[in-house]
């Protein structure tokens, strides 16, 4: 069931992602009165699962989730229909269309896309407001387990004060900005202290097993006692919040878990939380060191226990455009960051690049609209952003040799361009290669 729910979301976004940004190039195009040929969602290698033709354009469906298209008349593109190129330019065609209506064809697929981002966000800020984790309001600091932070001489329990200059004051901005960062800031025992991160720190995470940062301590609630448990007839109770054990505090996940995989097959005395009542009982340890039982905790319970406040914002529909504006900018801000360190090799970052099971990962394996609607935003920012890399074959390599031909006025022949379309197919196969072949050595080596 949750593959189901994350498959579905994945390719939900991903179908309205790649209609609309066609869309962006057809409504121009069709305004201009340049042919269409085709209007697909998926490839088409060898067959199609559904087409029809309306007037000049034929509409359809491949069976390659790989993306989309739409063919354009008298336009060198990933067709390479060479021997419509032979033939006499027509009026009707992309290469009969002064320059600028080309430019304006070509720039309205990302157009489109960060359009759509942007109206994403203004309407989800109204609908749904907004949630995060006051950092103010968090207990004793976070959990930190990853081998790669505690090497660096980060340890639970330690404060994230700054993150460079950029003062932390929500949980959400502490994966936001540790992305190119040199140094966090942490305060431990009263005092701050600051920690450099290695240059390749990005590098490092994309290829470790573990790639938690900084974890919120959770309280060891019992869930459920298990028929199988050692402590089935302990006393241990659905609802039971663990506060010591073998005399030692343990009111966190963290600790409860370091002292019971130190404790293997002894029982042990412990403090639990029953009903705001302290009660004593005898727990089991089983040779894993585990206590056996199913435990967790959800925000809205952490909240009304006190350990820490979820900071809610609501907004009215003229606020919305504000905020709304401020989330785009600042996402579109920070994947413009992302690419820099991509496309810096010190860094490493190149090692965390994914293909499309790196997205298929990002949705949650719950339905959430909100979640749902937060990540196609994005992942229409990073579409249009890729898209105007001057690589030929994408829109910005077809717009990189317009503005060329409007600044010089000569038109790049058609032999350099059938080229240079060849040579970028070339480097986008390579891309797709290497970020899905990426995805495929995680999958096996991590």
């Amino acid at each position: 069931m949750e593959f189901i729910i994350k498959i579905g979301q994945f390719l939900l976004s991903l179908s309205l992602l790649i209609v609309l940004h066609e869309l962006g190039h057809f409504i121009p195009a069709k305004l201009f009165k340049t042919r269409v040929e085709k209007f697909y969602l998926f490839f088409d290698v060898k067959f199609s699962l559904f087409k029809k033709k309306i007037g000049d354009t034929v509409y359809g469906i491949g069976w390659l989730p790989l993306g989309g298209y739409v063919k354009i008349s008298g336009m060198i593109d990933e067709s390479m229909d060479k021997e419509q190129m032979a033939l006499p330019p027509q009026p009707w065609e992309f290469r009969s269309k002064p320059a600028w209506q080309r430019l304006i064809i070509m720039l309205g697929g990302v157009t489109v896309n960060f359009v759509l981002a942007l109206l994403i966000y203004i309407v989800a800020s109204w609908a749904y407001g907004d949630a995060d984790i006051s950092t103010d309001s968090i207990k004793e600091g976070y959990t930190v387990q990853n081998p790669l932070l505690t090497k660096l001489g980060f340890e639970t329990g330690d404060d994230v004060v700054r993150i460079d200059d950029k003062e932390i004051t929500k949980y959400s901005e502490i994966k936001g900005n540790i992305i190119g960062a040199k140094s966090v800031t942490v305060e431990r025992n009263g005092e701050q202290k600051t920690i450099a991160l290695p240059e390749d720190f990005l590098g490092q995470l994309s290829t470790s097993d573990d790639r938690d940062l900084f974890e919120l301590r959770i309280p060891f609630v019992v869930v459920k006692v298990p028929d199988s448990s050692l402590n089935k007839n302990s006393g241990l109770k659905e609802g039971d919040i663990i506060r010591t054990l073998d005399g030692k505090d343990a009111e966190y996940t963290d600790q409860v878990v370091s002292i019971a995989k130190d404790s293997k097959n002894q029982t042990i005395k412990a403090d639990v939380l029953r009903n705001g009542e302290l009660e004593s009982l005898e727990l089991k340890i089983n040779d894993k060191g585990e206590l056996g039982v199913v435990q967790g905790v959800t925000y809205k319970s952490m909240e009304e226990l006190g350990y820490l406040k979820v900071v809610r914002n609501e907004y009215s529909f003229s606020e919305s455009f504000g905020v709304g504006l401020d989330k785009f900018t600042s996402q579109i801000t920070g994947y413009f960051g992302q690419l820099k360190q991509i496309f810096s090799p010190s860094t490493g970052a190149y090692k965390g690049v994914g293909g499309f099971k790196a997205i298929y990962d990002v949705f949650p394996d719950t339905w959430s609209w909100p979640a749902f609607w937060s990540i196609t935003a994005f992942l229409s920012i990073m579409l249009g952003v890729l898209n105007l890399l001057p690589i030929p074959a994408l829109d910005g390599g077809h717009v990189m040799f317009l503005l060329y031909e409007m600044i010089s006025g000569r038109k790049p022949g058609d032999k350099f361009m059938e080229y240079a379309q060849m040579v970028g197919f070339f480097i986008l196969i390579a891309l797709v290669l290497f970020a899905n072949g990426n995805d495929i050595f995680k999958a096996l080596f991590n």
